[in-house]
């Protein structure tokens, strides 16, 4: 923005709303964008996930209102779950039993404005607020949803090589979302992941939490190579329009009866 500009406010964004744009609009669903603050390879900022997520949470909702939706966007939260980074510096972490704290001192507040649902929009793959969601909802009227936004859209055909972090398809979206905190992909390592010794963990079939140490050299999965903005704008394109879709739908939904 130039000298003297202001960012219009945006009614789908708690953070931009005031007193009186609360007290006249009836939300019905909120979303809470919740990412994480860790290293993306040499070439990404720590606040990925979080800028990613805030970002796409904002221009879902804001394609949901122009349709009749009235959803409130909250301050995401940006720290995730890292115990297995806890050797790169200052990746920041909270435990998921913290997570669980956060969600369960926002709900009162949700439930006592009318607010019947939330959807937690995930950035980050260390978080699972599948459990903390199973422990809270037989205590709260808010019906509680997790969507990770990079599961939305299948990957394939719009990357070559998406990665699973700091690799093609989350550089690209980077690219489109925040270019001026795109180092040169030039200075970005490789993202060379290594295999697991045991069979069962490289199949699918048995999980561990991953050694960020052990598994690559520069906090990088996938090579960020091939990323360009337009992939990334493609892409955020098609995830919002289909989150989006999501919001309409909880909007008019009941939760005492979601199934024909």
């Amino acid at each position: 923005m130039g000298a003297g500009e202001r960012m219009r406010p945006r009614p789908w964004v708690l953070a931009d709303c005031t007193l009186e744009d609360v007290r006249t609009s009836r939300f019905e669903v909120a979303v809470l964008p919740w990412g994480a603050t860790e290293a993306h390879n040499r070439h990404l900022p720590y606040g990925t996930d979080t800028i990613e997520t805030e970002s796409i949470a904002a221009a879902a909702a804001a394609l949901a209102w122009e349709r009749g939706a009235r959803v409130a966007v909250l301050p995401g939260v940006p720290f995730g779950v890292n115990t297995g980074q806890r050797e790169v510096p200052l990746c920041l972490n909270m435990m998921p039993s913290t997570q669980a704290a956060v969600i369960r001192d926002l709900l009162p507040t949700l439930e006592q404005h009318q607010v019947r649902k939330l959807v937690i929009l995930n950035g980050h793959g260390g978080n699972d607020f599948r459990q903390v969601i199973r422990e809270l909802q037989p205590s709260t009227a808010v019906l509680l949803v997790q969507v990770n936004w990079y599961q939305v859209v299948p990957p394939t055909p719009h990357f070559d090589e998406p990665g699973d972090h700091a690799g093609e398809l989350e550089t690209s979206v980077m690219l489109h979302l925040a270019p001026g905190l795109v180092r040169p992909l030039e200075s970005a390592g490789p993202g060379r992941s290594r295999t697991h010794r045991i069979a069962a963990f490289r199949e699918g079939w048995a999980w561990m939490p991953r050694p960020w140490v052990q598994v690559t050299d520069d906090t990088g999965v996938g090579n960020p190579a091939a990323s360009t903005a337009r992939k990334g704008e493609t892409y955020v394109a098609l995830v919002t329009e289909r989150i989006a879709g999501l919001l309409v739908d909880l909007t008019g939904a009941d939760p005492s009866s979601l199934y024909e």
